[in-house]
């Protein structure tokens, strides 16, 4: 029996990750324990990951303080609806840009990725003027306009479309009559399947953890996403850390359940997307 022998770059490599994984999971852990504690506790020093006296207290607050299953619901429903229109919109505009040709293709294309590079702060006020326009300030719509559309889901599918789909399958479905929107609906989709599981943890986190755009569009607490209604336990001169946390850690369980149902087809369709393009 041949023994496993390892190198020292590779010990170094796995120490390296371990460290990096233990740096990660370090603050989540914390959150957890600390959500948990009485507020005798939360600021003891040293400090300790495992509570001495064990309480649900702060889940409680977290609900009495603040309407969190409202806060919930909406920041469940814009991202469900996020989700779903950039899955859309990128397969479509994927499939598009990686079997037609048209003019300024190339073009256009680089255009979308450059939007990719333009932070969201400068470009924030002109949004906000716009909405204005369209009278969408303290409405669903304003709320859910930014997180329509991903310039990176756009540049996602293509990559995925030019490299999964042969040409050769196109043109059959093309010869046998189908239309484009059915080769579309019935060939495209179908492949993509593992592609659109991952770009939907992309679409699922950034619409949830949004919080600067929820801020400046809504003035009723009907339409607060979790991530305002954290925001109900800081205080001017103080922060109530028990709550915070404990509605941190219910803030982020719908983000965990989406990635544990969908995390098989993650590292393939980011595999993919760096093949040539």
């Amino acid at each position: 029996m041949k023994r496993k022998y390892f190198s020292a770059g590779t010990l170094a490599l796995h120490i390296l990750l371990l460290t990096g994984s233990v740096v990660m999971v370090l603050p989540f852990v914390w959150m957890l324990s600390t959500s948990f504690k009485p507020p005798s506790e939360v600021l003891s020093w040293p400090p300790q990951f495992i509570p001495k006296t064990w309480t649900i207290a702060n889940y409680v607050a977290v609900f009495k303080t603040a309407p969190f299953l409202r806060f919930f619901a909406n920041s469940l429903l814009v991202s469900i609806v996020s989700t779903a229109s950039i899955l859309i919109s990128s397969t479509l505009a994927g499939y598009v840009f990686g079997k037609f040709d048209f003019p300024f293709k190339n073009l256009l294309f680089i255009v979308i990725l450059a939007t990719a590079m333009v932070p969201f702060e400068t470009y924030m006020i002109p949004l906000y003027l716009r909405m204005v326009q369209f009278g969408w300030v303290n409405k669903f719509a304003g709320l859910v306009a930014p997180y329509l559309v991903m310039s990176y889901g756009i540049f996602f599918m293509r990559q995925n479309v030019h490299t999964t789909i042969p040409d050769e399958l196109i043109d059959a479905a093309r010869i046998d009559g189908l239309s484009e929107f059915g080769i579309y609906r019935k060939i495209v989709l179908p492949l993509l399947s593992g592609s659109c599981n991952a770009l939907a943890i992309f679409a699922f986190m950034q619409s949830w953890a949004a919080f600067i755009w929820p801020l400046i569009i809504t003035s009723s607490r009907e339409l607060w996403t979790m991530e305002l209604g954290l925001g109900m336990f800081q205080y001017r001169f103080s922060i109530d850390l028990g709550p915070i946390n404990a509605g941190s850690v219910l803030s982020i369980f719908p983000v965990l359940v989406v990635f544990l149902l969908l995390r098989k087809n993650i590292v393939k369709g980011i595999t993919l997307t760096g093949m040539k393009a």
